[in-house]
This record gives structure tokens, sequence and C-alpha cells, in this order.
């Protein structure tokens, strides 16, 4: 299994645009590049699957246990010739000081090869030691390559190579130039959604080109082979219920942030998944439940606003008991309205609430909750009752209806108001974090459960 971790010294060096161009080099190349992304992230793993034509997944220590990352990573790995990981942050960063959810604890769990992108303006000689040092902070981290990022010209590059093969013994496979047709545009949440920007193909096809012309990929592959042998993870094979019910999930340039694993575990689950537009279509379609995850609403508030039949549509179905589920944006879509550069656009309106943006992250990094004996979707253990998620969020909620009943107290993170997330609006559960189906909360099996009773008390 040829795998390798893409990670940096610190942020915003470059290694997500440098990881996605390698990832359409490779695949350019002939390739099956598997790529997959640390931590909590949507939209670096969409230009990412774009790049591969495969779904990036995403490996979290905080919403996953060690057996199951390995499960994960080995599973959706078969077929392909090559794993790439981008990692996040800088290589030995993370939650605590012992880096237990670092970069370079994945990348030993993983026993994967490490390959550092290093932005290197105004840097020469002092990259020696700070590659030095990075190899002598865990012994057990190989650190097999680097790739320098913005590059200031031939000249620059020769002083790097020669200070790096005088003192490290670390190969030096790619030197990307500073160059403007590199550069992604970027927003308050990162990079813009790959399902968002104007010809991303196109600027897919410009990175990978310009990193193919600047890294060697041979070496990179070489590098990817000599990830040594990993143990033998018993990988279950899961039992996939015959569809029965059909699951409408808002798919579009407004709402987008899903993961690819909870679509797989949704279907496992026996439900048939319908993906719809909320910008364009007209009408739910015929479906049996409703999820609407994160995304940028925000962004299209005009157009949302304008597409008052699809709002009717939902309210009137949430209304009439179909059961639904909606994250952070999908929360602020099926609210009264979003006030953002104060302009107010109505939305959907079934949960009593408005939106505020705000120009500071409301709520943002990793959430604990505990659910309540008030959470409506069936459950298999009655003793768990902390789940973990995360949240991104500038918006906040305004004139909550007091008598609206939440399932969440908030342990860790801000969730709705520092206090409690996960609003009830009769079938209806919306809340401000991002669930992952994991062991430790497989929360769509138990959505598809509930969905599949209401069908059936209602004669379905």
């Amino acid at each position: 299994m040829n795998r390798l971790l893409i990670s940096a010294a610190h942020k915003s060096s470059g290694k997500t645009t440098v990881s996605i161009g390698l990832c359409h080099a490779l695949s350019q190349a002939g390739h099956r590049v598997q790529p997959f992304k640390k931590g909590p992230d949507y939209i670096d793993p969409m230009w990412l699957s774009q790049a591969t034509g495969r779904s990036c997944i995403n490996l979290d220590f905080y919403t996953m246990q060690h057996e199951e990352i390995h499960q994960r990573f080995q599973s959706y790995s078969e077929g392909a010739d090559i794993s790439l990981i981008e990692g996040n942050k800088g290589l030995y960063d993370g939650l605590d000081i012992e880096g237990s959810n670092s970069n370079a604890a994945l990348a030993q769990l993983l026993k994967a090869p490490v390959v550092l992108v290093i932005d290197v303006r105004g840097v020469t000689r002092g990259i020696a030691p700070l590659l030095l040092g990075y190899q002598a902070f865990c012994k057990d981290i190989h650190i097999a390559g680097v790739i320098f990022n913005q590059v200031g010209g031939q000249r620059h590059e020769s002083k790097l190579r020669k200070v790096i093969e005088h003192y490290t013994d670390i190969h030096v496979i790619g030197a990307v130039a500073k160059n403007p047709e590199m550069n992604i545009d970027e927003r308050h949440l990162g990079l813009i959604p790959s399902n968002e920007a104007q010809q991303v193909k196109d600027k897919i096809d410009t990175i990978g080109q310009l990193v193919a012309e600047q890294v060697d990929l041979g070496k990179l592959i070489e590098i990817a082979k000599q990830a040594p042998t990993l143990p033998e993870i018993k990988i279950d094979p899961l039992e996939t219920i015959k569809p029965n019910i059909k699951i409408g999930i808002a798919r579009d340039s407004a709402f987008g942030f899903y993961y690819q694993d909870d679509f797989d575990a949704l279907r496992q689950a026996g439900a048939e998944l319908v993906f719809f537009d909320t910008l364009k279509d007209t009408k739910l379609p015929e479906v049996d439940g409703l999820f609407i995850g994160g995304g940028f609403p925000e962004s299209f508030l005009k157009e949302l606003n304008a597409n008052q039949t699809m709002r009717e549509s939902i309210r009137t179905a949430i209304d009439n008991g179909l059961p639904g589920y909606a994250e952070c944006g999908g929360l602020m879509y099926l609210c009264r309205s979003i006030d953002w550069n104060k302009k107010i656009h109505e939305m959907v309106g079934i949960v009593p609430a408005d939106v505020r943006m705000y120009q500071k992250p409301q709520g943002r990094g990793y959430i604990r909750l505990e659910e309540n004996n008030g959470h409506p979707w069936p459950s298999s253990d009655q003793n768990n009752k902390e789940i973990v998620g995360h949240e991104f969020h500038y918006s906040g909620l305004e004139n909550l209806d007091p008598s609206v009943k939440s399932v969440y107290k908030v342990l860790r993170g801000f969730g709705i108001d520092g206090q409690q997330d996960g609003l009830i609006y009769k079938n209806l559960l919306a809340c401000y974090a991002h669930l992952r189906d994991t062991r430790q909360n497989h929360w769509t099996k138990r959505f598809v459960e509930f969905v599949r009773q209401c069908k059936e008390s209602n004669g379905g």
C-alpha cells in the first residue's frame, strides 16, 4: 500500500495547493490516487476529490479510534496505486503538548513517509536548522522529502538545494516557483469550495501542470513505495440493507459540506440518496427524510430567497412531519431570516429564530455534546450520551422562541449559545455541530431508522 503524508512547518505554507497539484499530476500520469485529509475539513477534500476522481476521506483522531483510522484508510485505499494524505497545520501541531493528534502522530500510526512543503520566501541557509530540528524532534517520523514552495527564482532554488545537500540527508523532490496561477481565492472559511468556484477544472489542470513540471513525481512515488507494510486490520464486511427509504440531500453551491463516508453509511443503513438543488429546483423531491448539511448560504442569500417555491415546499414538508436533519448552514437556511451586511433575507422559516452574521467566528473547532432524553432518534446504546464533532460558524441565532427544546448540552465548544445545541421542531433536528459517522456515534444509522419509523407510523 504505497502512501505518504504531505505536511508543512506551519499552516498557510501552500501544502493544500501543492497537494491538489500532486494528486492531479499523478492522476494525469495514469496513477490511481486515493486522497485523504487529516482532521475535520470539507473544503480541501472537495478539491482533492476533483483532482483525483476519487472521493477524499477524512482521518480524525478526535472523532475516530486508532483502529478505526486504520480500517478507514485501508478500506478506501483498496484499488489505488498510491494514497496521499494531506495534513492540517504544521507537522507537530496538535491539541495537546504530547502531539497525540498531530500530523506526526498520524504519520506514525499509518507508518507513512512525510514530505514537507516549506514556504521558502526570505529563507536560504536557515532552512537547514529548520529541517534538522524537525528530524531530531521525533526519531519515529521519517521525513523523506521536501518540496520548496514560493521559490523566488533559479538562484534562490540553487542556494536552497546546496544547503539541503550539504547539511541534511533529505531529498529535495521539487521547487515550486512563486506564481499567481497557483493561487486559489480564499474567504473566511478557507479555500472556496470546488462546487462553487468558477472554472474549477481549468484551475486544477493549471495547478497540476505547474506542479508536474516542478516536482519529481518519480521520486515522490519512490518515497511512497518505501512505506512499510501495515499491520493487517480485519475489515468487517458491511451489511448493506436494501434501500427502503429515500432521503433528500441538498447538494449545490450553497450546501456542500458532507463527508463521503457518511453518504456511504447512509446507503448501508438502507437509504437511497436523492440529491436536489435549493437554488435551481422548484420544490423538494418525493422523499421520506431530509438532510441539509453545511455550506455558504450567506453567499447565496438572494438566490435562496428568490426560490420561494423551494422554501415553501421544505417548510410545508417539515410542518407536515417530514423527518429532517440540518447542520450549521442547513440550520441557518431553515431559520426565519439571515442578516448579513445589514441586509435581511427571508429563509425557510421553520426554525423560530433569526440569523445574524458576524465578522469573527462564533463557534470554531472541536465540539463535545451530551445528549439528553429528548433526542428523537432511536439508540441501542443508552449509556453513551456523549458525542463529539466540530463547528465553524460566523453566525449566531437571535430571537429564538424560548419554547423550542434542545437535545444537546454543550460540554466543549459553543453550539447555539455556549450551553445548548440541537433544536427540535416536530421531526426536525437542527444544530450548529457537524457530526461524523464513527464507532462512537453512528448517527446515520439512527437517523435512517428514525426516518423509517416515521414512514411506517404514517402507513408508508
